[in-house]
């Protein structure tokens, strides 16, 4: 474990808070989530046994991708690694982490339509199971809920991933409290669920994410890696 924590001590090229923190929705209570992406140097992929593509903490609620798995993940639209690279919320980042950054382009394309409704709509699927079963949904869960629908749909609208809410905090934050009648929350929630298939029927981004840009950018690393260590 101290060995594979060293790979994000020392090797972190980019982290960020990620989470309520990040969306502009955190209260008094709210965690500190951590991510970052670290670079295996080269040459522990040479023999039999890989480093981890991913590796939790050190520090609490902290999580860690290997750089090639983080590109793998991003190129796909995962909404959580794409969330990742747009966090407003920069913690540290070196040369190589801001040439990650000036990439956030590269990644975005029409994918996001189908990984982001998959994610809204797997978690309205369990929203409106709790309503089923107990009269009242997670109102929490229904908060994010309406917050990626909203994030999704302004991708597609402007091809700008933006996570904070603004001034929308307020409002989602009383969703939050249950203070909205839930007839209400799932008329807005239908209603943002259109507009995100509207936005998707014309949206601008590319159809696929430009994955030559993204494999050059992981090359170039490696290659450097090796360099360094000789």
């Amino acid at each position: 474990m101290r060995v594979m924590h060293a790979l994000v001590t020392d090797h972190t090229i980019y982290s960020c808070v990620m989470g309520s923190r990040a969306f502009g929705l955190d209260t008094e209570a709210s965690d500190t989530d951590r991510r970052g992406v670290y670079v295996a140097p080269t040459a522990l992929f040479w023999g039999f046994d890989k480093p981890p593509t991913h590796v939790e903490g050190p520090a609490p609620e902290q999580f860690s991708w290997e750089l090639e798995r983080f590109c793998e993940l991003a190129l796909r639209a995962n909404p959580t690694v794409l969330e990742c690279l747009h966090s407003p919320l920069v913690e540290h980042t070196d040369e190589r982490g801001r040439e990650l950054l000036a990439l956030r382009g590269a990644f975005l394309s029409r994918l996001a339509n189908r990984t982001f409704t998959g994610y809204a709509d797997a978690q309205r699927a369990k929203s409106d199971a709790a309503v089923a079963r107990t009269g009242t949904p997670n109102w929490k869960q229904v908060m994010h809920l309406m917050r990626i629908l909203e994030s999704a749909r302004d991708l597609l609208r402007t091809g700008v991933l933006t996570l904070a809410v603004g001034d929308r905090r307020g409002e989602l934050l009383a969703v939050r409290r249950g203070e909205l009648p839930w007839p209400e929350a799932e008329r807005r929630l239908n209603g943002l669920r259109d507009e995100l298939e509207a936005a998707a029927a014309r949206t601008a981004l590319p159809a696929e994410p430009d994955r030559a840009r993204v494999e050059d950018f992981l090359i170039r690393v490696r290659r450097a890696s090796a360099a360094a260590t000789g």
